[in-house]
């Protein structure tokens, strides 16, 4: 059974090991198979914080 790190390939749409797609289709790497399973999900709730500190930091808030 393969062994970290994982990464979540975003050509395929599935997780992979080391020996997975080529890095630029890849997002990770993550220390569980879990974690890259959920990396859609990290990139979009992360995107969503850093774009409302973002228009806090404009607004002057």
């Amino acid at each position: 059974m393969a062994q970290g790190p994982w990464f979540y390939c975003l050509k395929h749409h599935t997780v992979e090991d080391r020996d997975g797609c080529a890095e630029r289709h890849r997002l990770g790497p993550y220390a569980t198979r879990e974690e890259a399973e959920h990396a859609l999900q990290s990139v979009a709730e992360r995107e969503e914080r850093l774009t409302s500190e973002d228009r806090a930091w404009r607004d002057g808030d």
